[in-house]
């Protein structure tokens, strides 16, 4: 098990830096070729100027910087400890840098997503998902065998999950760490309905020798009908579980040090901090994990509408990272242009992409008139009105909805300064 050896996370990301610049990397100067990334990165080029190619995804360095002391600060005034989901980006670059802005470790989705941590070092995983693939359970169990400060959390939500993973770990040295998930309603996605029902898988693991129980845990996104009330509601549901799971003596006698109790995705983080602040005085100390992960790049769709930070602006604004770089390639009448990115290049799950400026000639103006209304594979269809004024060959920055179907289809973004200065690429792993 090559993969069990502890990580030195600094040589890890100093790698990222030696790979060679070529045809795998979309939008990149056509002549960096056999540069290693590193090398292009010191050459500080311009976006506008120096090569490269639309279309291209850029982020925003100034922004991204905010972004992640914004949510550090919003978690530390809080008492929340910050676990942000690492599959909004797969960027072990990003996570690193999530955890030098104060995350306590990195959550993630599927057992690839925590193969891509580990190489990079990632200590501390919470796997928001019940994890019941038997390969990837002993991999787990070599990575906590071999690396004493590995801490490891994931979703039970069945009995039957529960054997499953016990029959898997069967020999392992330490246990896995475990929370029972509390769905957040019957159409929900996952998790277990009813507190009855959870408790049930509590007793599963209590006779489970390969898991240790540790908290509670859900994802409030996923109430139905979603409003404050509703949200705080079951947010108060997931409470009293930990709760009652406490005076049970379910978290006794196995040598915990904390009481887990996470939630907290995207759009309603405020709740969670109101009614996480209600928790009461339990046994342990209690690890209060807030997970949101689009903060990073936040958007300029569906997050820029739902983030509570609309409803307390007192708080702060998260800035949307994201620019997709396209150019005209069709004009065909006064109503309708063609850009040169589709949905190979733009998340289009949430939202269409937003027509947001038009550069030419080195002059960058707002986007009047432009809209976009349609995706095809490589081309974005435009509907223009009289004011537009647009031109084959002018580039078009576009804002993006949804981050996580975004960083998914760029492994490498280049990261750049206001006047175009890339100072950086991110590399992604999905």
């Amino acid at each position: 098990m090559a993969d069990a050896t502890p990580v030195d996370p600094s040589a890890a990301l100093a790698r990222l830096a030696e790979e060679r610049v070529d045809h795998r990397f979309k939008g990149l100067p056509p002549d960096a070729d056999g540069l290693t990334v590193g090398e292009l990165a010191a050459q500080r080029r311009n976006l506008f100027t120096d090569g490269f190619a639309t279309p291209v995804l850029v982020l925003s360095a100034e922004r991204l910087e905010h972004n992640l002391k914004l949510m550090e600060t919003y978690a530390a005034r809080h008492g929340l400890a910050f676990a942000p989901h690492g599959k909004t980006s797969m960027a072990p670059q990003l996570f690193h840098r999530q955890l030098e802005h104060g995350a306590w470790g990195i959550t993630l989705a599927v057992p690839h997503q925590v193969r891509v941590a580990r190489a990079f070092g990632i200590q501390r995983v919470f796997l928001a998902n019940e994890l019941v693939d038997a390969a990837a359970l002993r991999w787990i169990a070599a990575e906590l065998a071999a690396d004493p400060s590995f801490r490891f959390v994931c979703y039970v939500d069945s009995v039957r999950g529960v054997e499953l993973m016990d029959a898997a770990l069967r020999g392992a040295a330490r246990p896995v760490d475990v929370v029972v998930e509390l769905g957040a309603g019957e159409d929900a996605r996952t998790g277990v309905r009813t507190e009855t029902e959870c408790a049930a898988v509590a007793e599963a693991v209590a006779h489970a020798g390969t898991l240790r129980l540790v908290g509670v845990a859900g994802y409030e996104g996923e109430v139905p009908q979603a409003d404050p009330e509703r949200v705080r509601a079951w947010l108060r549901r997931l409470v009293s579980l930990a709760v009652d799971f406490d005076k049970a003596g379910r978290f006794s006698g196995t040598g915990l040090d904390e009481i887990v109790v996470s939630a907290g995705g995207s759009a309603w983080f405020d709740a969670v901090a109101d009614v996480f602040a209600e928790i009461p005085e339990l046994s342990l100390p209690v690890l209060k994990l807030l997970r949101s992960g689009a903060y990073v790049s936040h958007d300029d769709g569906h997050y820029r509408k739902v983030t509570p930070f609309t409803r307390i602006p007192e708080e702060g604004a998260l800035h949307p990272a994201f620019r997709l770089w396209t150019q005209v390639v069709s004009r065909p009448s006064a109503e309708q242009a063609f850009v040169n990115a589709g949905k190979r290049d733009a998340a289009y799950d949430l939202d269409l992409p937003f027509a947001q400026v038009v550069r030419r000639d080195g002059i960058e103006r707002p986007a009047a008139g432009i809209s976009v209304n349609a995706l095809s594979d490589q081309h974005a269809w435009l509907r223009t009105t009289p004011e537009a004024d647009l031109e084959v060959g002018d580039w078009l920055g576009l804002g993006l909805s949804h981050p996580c179907t975004s960083f998914d289809k760029w492994p490498l973004i280049p990261v750049a300064e206001a006047d175009g200065t890339v100072v950086d690429y991110i590399r992604t792993f999905f």
